[in-house]
């Protein structure tokens, strides 16, 4: 029987066989002062901390120098790649659209990773460069000494993305001693500059253009869900300025921030990470209409003072993306920011979840928004303005240009699929789904068939309207703020601590922080000496704080450490993740597991 396959309500969107820069930087015949469709005289990106500008035309011309001057430097080729390990600044978009225009591929870091994190990344994907913020100097200095690299050999990899920005205009700071005699981006745009892009023309558009720590992001990949979303996301245009707060090394943040802003002619006020003090200056200081958020977010925007401190009145659309979110906290700050509207409209808040029994006529919207994967680059589907108040709770319909399936044999070969209304583990194709996972072959063929499906994880129902909801989810990673958290990498680290024989790893729902936590079971060495509950918690407290010197901040043991007696396995081995939800909620019985009260517990 042939597979029952489902198609977008909206027409097919053009794809595009180029390079991303080509696509977003292109001058309109006749007009060269007209960048990517827009005046080139128009704002880009502003440097939230001190208004330091960047115009559509300077960007495209500082990148087209940044990737003059690492080719000329550095000897840079076409499909080598380098490292960016930044918080979000004015020169992230110079270095990832310059390093794209030099066709260099760029791996995505965290600003969060430790050495020995880094060092993965920068082994696994092949890069020769690490483009690292001022105060990721030291870390990046520890990652090539832990690979063998002398001094001078490290010193020879690093560039300093300068906290300063006399480069574009902006104030001038002095550099940090650990970053003294390195090269700086600054320094590479003085040397020249290329006379054109690189092309990635036809076939050559599926050469891979980003990467993080797993996933191989192609050109066309990212010109297709710019597309796709454009006639579907939210407006926004030249008269919308939005806040860069999310971090630009996440999909969600570099495609959503960096690159469909641009497409769309909205300029983006940067800010290094989220404060809630300077969050809510920036919204005065820029007027800024749009942010991109995480519930965290929320839940800070739903009690900080710093709200009825500053003019609000701008703020009109946040979407909150990465991980689900309750509709009573998105309710409860959109009825705030309503009130500091001064009847200048309605708020919106496109977010995660939602509940059945919101008013469907107020002017406070909550509503789920939409769905995505890294591996998806990252949108496949939104929830349109005007099927929200009908279908609260969906994760919307799919976008154009993709297919999906709903299987119910998620582990076969997807050969039996759902009943309309039936739950089924949703499958996608088409040009936003990535090329495969990072050196990893055999991933790569679990998760994509050899037709092109994307198998997600996700179980989710479609109704009689083409909307999706997603009901459970079969993968294994853990969403933690939006960043991804594999199980199996915590139980690799904790299975080196000396006293820990067996060990999984958990994501247990925390409603206080809106957010995933990861919690580990885990079976001591020696049982003999856990017999009381008293050293079972100094353990589980000993194992909490080693393992914050292992790994970045947002892989900490935030939703517990529980010894037990043995892990729940499979007859072949398997870790049975169900059975430690299904524990962990007993254990749990209603209680947050960020409260710092629960302990360790048979």
């Amino acid at each position: 029987m042939a597979p029952t396959i489902y198609t977008s309500p909206y027409p097919p969107r053009p794809l595009y066989n180029h390079s991303v820069f080509t696509h977003l930087f292109f001058s309109q015949p006749g007009d060269p002062d007209n960048v990517g469709g827009y005046p080139g005289s128009a704002p880009a990106f502003i440097d939230a901390p001190t208004g330091t500008s960047l115009s559509r035309a300077q960007l495209k011309q500082f990148a087209l120098s940044f990737g003059y001057g690492v080719r000329k430097t550095f000897s840079a080729k076409r499909g080598d790649t380098i490292l960016v390990y930044s918080q979000n600044s004015l020169t992230w978009p110079v270095v990832t659209f310059g390093a794209v225009a030099a066709g260099l591929r760029c791996t995505l870091a965290n600003s969060a990773y430790n050495a020995r994190e880094l060092a993965f990344q920068y082994t696994d994907s092949g890069a020769n460069l690490i483009f690292a913020s001022e105060e990721g100097v030291p870390t990046a200095r520890e990652t090539l000494k832990s690979l063998g690299l002398s001094t001078d050999d490290s010193n020879k990899r690093i560039v300093v993305m300068s906290s300063g920005l006399a480069w574009a205009g902006g104030p001038s700071l002095p550099i940090i001693p650990d970053s003294q005699g390195l090269s700086t981006v600054a320094d590479l745009l003085h040397l020249g500059s290329l006379k054109e892009e690189e092309k990635f023309d036809g076939d050559l558009a599926n050469e891979t253009a980003l990467t993080d720590a797993f996933d191989q992001t192609t050109h066309k990949n990212i010109t297709s869900v710019l597309e796709s979303v454009r006639p579907v996301f939210p407006a926004i245009g030249p008269n919308d300025t939005m806040l860069g707060v999310l971090p630009f090394y996440h999909i969600y943040g570099a495609v959503k921030l960096l690159h469909f802003p641009f497409l769309c002619g909205s300029p983006v006020a940067v800010m290094a990470r989220f404060d809630p003090e300077q969050f809510c200056a920036n919204v005065e200081r820029y007027s800024a209409t749009v942010a991109l958020i995480v519930p965290p977010v929320l839940v800070v925007l739903a009690r900080h003072p710093a709200v009825d401190k500053y003019d609000m009145s701008s703020i009109h659309t946040l979407l909150s993306g990465a991980a689900p979110l309750g509709a009573a906290l998105s309710k409860q700050v959109a009825s705030r920011l309503l009130l500091k509207r001064k009847g200048k409209g309605p708020v919106y808040i496109l977010q995660g979840m939602c509940d059945e029994s919101l008013h469907r006529d107020c002017d406070v919207n909550p509503l789920r928004v939409g769905y995505g994967l890294t591996e998806t680059s990252p949108t496949t589907h939104i929830t349109p303005i005007e099927g929200a108040g009908s279908h609260l709770g969906s994760i919307g319909v799919l976008l154009p240009n993709l297919e999906a399936r709903l299987i119910v044999d998620g582990d076969g070969n997807g050969e039996i699929d759902a009943a309309e209304g039936q739950p089924g583990e949703i499958w996608l194709r088409g040009p936003t789904v990535m090329k495969g996972y990072l050196n990893n072959p055999t991933a790569t063929a679990d998760a994509i068939t050899p037709d092109g499906w994307f198998k997600t994880g996700d179980i989710a129902t479609r109704d009689a309207d083409g909307y999706y909801r997603v009901v459970d989810r079969r993968k294994e990673l853990i969403k933690y703020k939006g960043f991804q958290v594999p199980p199996a990498e915590l139980e690799s680290v904790l299975l080196t601590h000396p006293d820990i024989a067996d060990t999984a790893v958990i994501g247990v729902e925390s409603a206080k922080e809106a957010t995933e936590l990861p919690r580990a079971y885990v079976v001591h060495a020696c049982p003999e000496s856990m017999e009381t509950e008293t050293q079972k918690i100094a353990f589980s407290e000993n194992v909490k704080k080693w393992i914050q010197t292992k790994v970045a901040r947002h892989k900490f043991l935030r939703g517990g450490v529980v010894v037990i007696d043995a892990i729940p396995k499979s007859a072949a081995g398997k870790i049975l993740r169900r059975e430690l939800r299904d524990k962990a909620k007993e254990e749990l019985a209603g209680r947050d597991p960020s409260d710092d009260n629960i302990k360790a517990r048979l």
